[in-house]
């Protein structure tokens, strides 16, 4: 089962930062919704990111939907 949040490897690859300052910085560019945990490392859920990027979760194309003439 996948986690709730991104992982740090995931970030990076989001970000293509190391530093979570630098990350912050990408991320507020990018209009992707974060929060600074108390350690000061930086939580995404992956499911914000999944809707953003239109991968999982994303609506039905009006295409795919057909309606029941019944």
């Amino acid at each position: 089962m996948d986690s709730m949040f991104l992982t740090d490897d995931e970030l990076t690859e989001l970000t293509s930062k190391r530093q979570n300052a630098a990350r912050i910085r990408v991320l507020n560019g990018m209009g992707v919704q974060h929060k600074i945990r108390p350690d000061g490392s930086v939580a995404v859920l992956r499911a914000h990111i999944e809707r953003l990027f239109g991968e999982k979760g994303s609506k039905p194309k009006l295409a795919e939907w057909q309606p029941a003439w019944n």
